[in-house]
């Protein structure tokens, strides 16, 4: 847990060190990013961001950096279409940052670029960070109501964006791998009042993807799940993959174990994939370790459970 709260005290201060710079992220060229909410985001008034979203760079440790967006007050998504063979799949990307900020390319874009490459469409979403626990809805009820927001979006606009509508699934890194078990788990009701047709249309996921996920312990001595998502687990929550190493000392693998075994008693198809090294935030970056062939791993699943044809 030391080692938990040191990386995302770390992030912070990153964020409120550099807040002098005030540019919103951007997308690489070819790619808008679209507000999900036609409005003001709802519920925005009980945590305002004091200050301006900014962009700053973070280092990992390895002579590189990762794109760290911070102060997101207005979220969108941006798609990444396929540029070839369209296999009709779409996945809303959910990058990790402790609901602090968003490791945007690292646990983002970058992972947006794999999935194109493979005829799936790739959404990433902003969503609002810092958030703090408001309510019974997990870490970040906000972020939860943009994930919700965006897959109800994304499939009644499935047409416009040549994407089968009963094959959109998620993936999510650290926290983000947490709100992926969070919307698998609360899409029967969204948590803000329906602002037009597309809060109308389902938001629960067709598949869910989980890496290095975060916030699904509970925290306590036994391997017992954030009750949060305990009591929302149902045979309808959706096929899961996850994925984490046994060295991963910011979240640890009793995020997975835990969820793993909450799945597996309800009879939803999961499968775990556990790591004696590869530590925490990855991301899809190519490494010396074993680990670094989960895409492949995520890939031959798709196809498993016939969101994709087997190679």
């Amino acid at each position: 847990m030391i080692a938990k709260a040191l990386f995302f005290t770390c992030i912070l201060f990153a964020c409120c060190c550099i807040n002098a710079q005030t540019r919103v992220w951007q997308p690489s060229p070819g790619h808008v990013q679209i507000p999900i909410w036609p409005g003001t985001a709802p519920d925005a008034h009980i945590q305002p961001v004091a200050a301006a979203e900014y962009v700053t760079n973070m280092p990992t440790g390895t002579g590189k950096t990762w794109v760290c967006v911070c102060n997101v007050s207005q979220p969108t998504m941006t798609v990444y279409s396929p540029s070839g063979t369209n296999t009709g799949v779409a996945m809303v990307v959910f990058p990790g940052g402790g609901y602090m900020a968003l490791a945007i390319d690292l646990e983002g874009s970058q992972i947006c670029n794999w999935l194109t490459a493979r005829g799936i469409t790739g959404v990433l979403l902003k969503y609002r960070v810092p958030v703090r626990k408001i309510g019974p809805y997990g870490e970040s009820p906000l972020a939860l109501e943009d994930a919700q927001r965006t897959l109800g979006l994304l499939r009644s606009q499935a047409a416009e964006w040549h994407i089968n509508p009963h094959k959109i699934g998620v993936i999510g890194f650290s926290a983000g791998g947490g709100m992926v078990a969070e919307l698998s788990t609360h899409f029967d009701k969204r948590l803000y009042p329906a602002v037009d047709a597309a809060d109308r249309v389902s938001c629960r996921p067709d598949f869910a993807i989980a890496c290095y996920p975060g916030h699904l312990w509970d925290g306590e001595g036994d391997l017992n799940l954030n009750p949060d998502i305990a009591t929302n687990i149902t045979h309808r929550t959706p096929p899961t993959f996850l994925l984490q190493a046994e060295d991963d000392h910011v979240d640890g693998v009793k995020q997975s174990l835990v969820y793993y075994t909450g799945l597996m008693n309800v009879g939803v198809p999961v499968e775990l994939h556990l790591y004696a090294q590869g530590g925490h935030a990855f991301g899809i970056r190519r490494t010396n370790l074993p680990i670094t062939g989960w895409p492949q791993l995520v890939e031959t699943w798709l196809a498993t459970i016939g969101m994709t044809t087997s190679k």
